[in-house]
């Protein structure tokens, strides 16, 4: 069983004294912070003799309360009386005040991520180096393991010039790194200290999260399940078009449709033949978000073999589709869309009629020289087995 770096760190046993003894402690974090036995981090920080003298909560907040876009309000804990300062997209000018406001000596960073770049507790990582930097902070990131794995890296590099807090790095969609490793490659690319890294124990690069045998706890309201998470690097890009994913569904990510649809959708996905998937004709009425209120139908992509499942692949397919039977009735919300790629070209191959396979074919060689040279230097975990 993997041992997070929470869990090492306030060493059930005892055996290790005060986590970060003598230093006043603040805590990035969100409800997907706990141990194997189900307490959050923040108590078990506490219950182990930390100095811990605020919380920081990234989009969704540190209940985990807030939907996509928004965070929880800065406030006071009501289970630890600590103050709550919320961080979420805000400048990383802003992001050291509140540092040097709390007055705390280091900052410690739990945060679940879900393997994917535009995930924004990604983002969220950086600016807080770049901020804890400004005012002197040192960093600590108590490390969990990748819900995709660490070996297979795939998508779009982001290009610099489309950076934003739903891709702050020139890394690719699926980056196969955890968030300490991504702390070392952030730090590295800010030119600025190195976090330290509680590591993880017995982690298997090789093998995806349900392999840990560590609980699964949403680090999104709209990652409900590993299986929602497995697919998300593909659908997300659909959050930059006029289709649904799902928000407000019980398969969120998983599903896909609009109230324009028809049947025929699904069976174009099925005639795409992807690996690991069966594809549904599904109909749904969102509670919220897109069409919420609204009965849309589409497909439910279900995973049948989890490590066959190339989720990019499977978002070009479902972009694909889409625009070869209903050119007419999808839009691009065209700067979130080439947030989320990354760049232009993913939505100017779709619309110079590319076939799946020629928009995936260009992306293989940056994918693989970021995960056999770029990223190399900031492993802590090995490639080959377990660790």
């Amino acid at each position: 069983m993997t041992v997070s770096g929470l869990e090492r760190l306030v060493d059930l046993s005892g055996g290790r004294g005060t986590p970060f003894a003598g230093q006043r402690v603040g805590l990035l974090t969100h409800p997907a912070a706990i141990t194997s036995d189900g307490r959050h981090a923040a108590h078990a920080l506490l219950e182990a003799g930390t100095d811990l003298r605020a919380l920081f909560g990234p989009e969704h907040g540190v209940l985990g309360t807030a939907q996509a876009g928004e965070s929880e309000a800065a406030a006071t804990d009501s289970s630890t009386g600590l103050p709550v300062y919320d961080t979420y997209d805000h400048s990383v000018d802003h992001l050291s005040g509140m540092l040097a406001e709390s007055r705390i000596d280091v900052l410690a960073v739990d945060l679940q991520n879900s393997g994917a770049r535009f995930f924004t507790y990604e983002s969220s990582l950086y600016d807080a180096l770049a901020a804890a930097a400004i005012v002197d902070v040192p960093v600590c990131v108590l490390d969990r393991p990748n819900p995709l794995g660490g070996r297979a890296v795939a998508g779009p590099v982001l290009r610099e010039d489309y950076a934003s807090f739903v891709g702050r790095a020139a890394i690719p969609v699926r980056h196969g790194m955890t968030m300490g490793e991504l702390g070392r490659l952030f730090a590295a690319r800010l030119g600025i200290e190195a976090p330290e890294v509680v590591t993880l124990a017995g982690w298997n690069s090789a093998a995806l999260f349900p392999a840990t045998g560590l609980p699964w706890v949403p680090p999104s309201p709209n990652l409900p399940t590993p299986t929602s998470a497995l697919i998300y690097p593909g659908t997300c890009f659909l959050e930059g078009t006029n289709v649904s994913v799902g928000r407000g569904t019980t398969t969120p990510f998983e599903l896909v449709g609009a109230p324009w649809l028809d049947r025929g959708f699904a069976e174009r996905l099925r005639g795409a033949s992807l690996e690991g998937i069966a594809v549904r004709e599904a109909y749904a009425t969102p509670a919220f978000d897109r069409y919420a209120g609204q009965q849309i139908c589409g497909a439910h992509l279900h995973v049948t073999d989890p490590d066959a499942v190339d989720p990019l692949a499977v978002g070009v397919a479902v972009l694909c589709a889409l625009r070869d039977g209903w050119l007419g009735r999808l839009r691009f919300r065209d700067t979130h869309f080439d947030l989320l790629a990354g760049s232009d070209e993913l939505r100017a191959a779709l619309g110079k009629g590319l076939a799946a396979e020629e928009i995936l074919a260009p992306w293989r060689e940056p994918a693989r020289r970021f995960a056999e040279v770029e990223r190399k230097p900031y492993l802590l975990y090995s490639r080959d087995g377990e660790c």
